[in-house]
């Protein structure tokens, strides 16, 4: 994947690996957990009750941080069968209109993944049906940051946002907005990429969306790089 950085500045090579080492980590996580979940429990017949949890909110994780790391190296999949059909001209044009549909989607998405998460996070919500029109006001009857997950306890470590966001009462489990804040996060990565992409295809950078025939050379030259070893 690293391969994907070469020709990008300094400062895009870093938030490229910044993003796959943030991936690998996850990864890594959801392995760990589960590895040792299973041996406590087939080998001491114990386990962490939390583990399971945990699991799924780095599976949530890994897939709503990946999902923009896909488009900006254009590996999400799509049919281009009706698309190769037209003219280069008229297939750039879908493109845009593709990228232009998208960035209201994600847009769209941003908007709704804020108002949900803000009220985990005792934050306002935005104003408006479709797109943000402002903030909504708040009152105390609206907080929700007492809200905890059902398993992972509290880390100790974290104590110093009781005072902040929970008016100073104990958590005994993870508060939600900790575990949830991907999913504004993640949505407004989605926003970005979708913008850049479009603009890559705008100037010519960029050809499509969706993973496109490169992926095919790149199979053929790495069973050419195996066919000589």
């Amino acid at each position: 994947m690293s391969s994907q950085s070469h020709g990008q500045s300094a400062f895009g090579r870093f938030v490229n690996e910044l993003e796959e080492t943030v991936i690998a980590v996850i990864l890594g996580l959801m392995t760990l957990i589960t590895f040792v979940n299973v041996v406590l429990r087939y080998g001491f017949n114990t386990g962490f009750i939390w583990g399971l949890e945990a699991v799924s909110i780095l599976f949530a994780w890994l897939v709503l941080f990946g999902i923009s790391y896909a488009v900006k190296v254009t590996a999400h999949l799509g049919v281009d069968a009706v698309t190769n059909l037209v003219p280069t001209p008229v297939r750039r044009m879908l493109a845009i209109i593709a990228a232009l549909l998208c960035i209201v989607y994600a847009g769209l998405l941003f908007k709704g993944a804020w108002d949900y998460w803000a009220n985990f996070a005792n934050l306002p919500q935005t104003t408006g049906r479709w797109f943000p029109t402002g903030f909504e006001e708040m009152s105390r009857t609206s907080y929700r940051s007492w809200y905890e997950v059902v398993d992972i306890p509290m880390p100790e470590w974290l104590r110093f946002i009781e005072p902040i966001i929970n008016f100073g009462d104990a958590y005994e489990k993870l508060p939600r907005f900790i575990p949830y804040v991907i999913l504004p996060f993640g949505a407004f990565l989605l926003f970005v990429r979708f913008i850049q992409a479009g603009w890559a295809i705008w100037t010519g950078k960029q050809s499509s969306l969706i993973v496109s025939h490169e992926a095919e050379d790149a199979v053929d030259d790495v069973a050419h790089m195996n066919r000589e070893d």
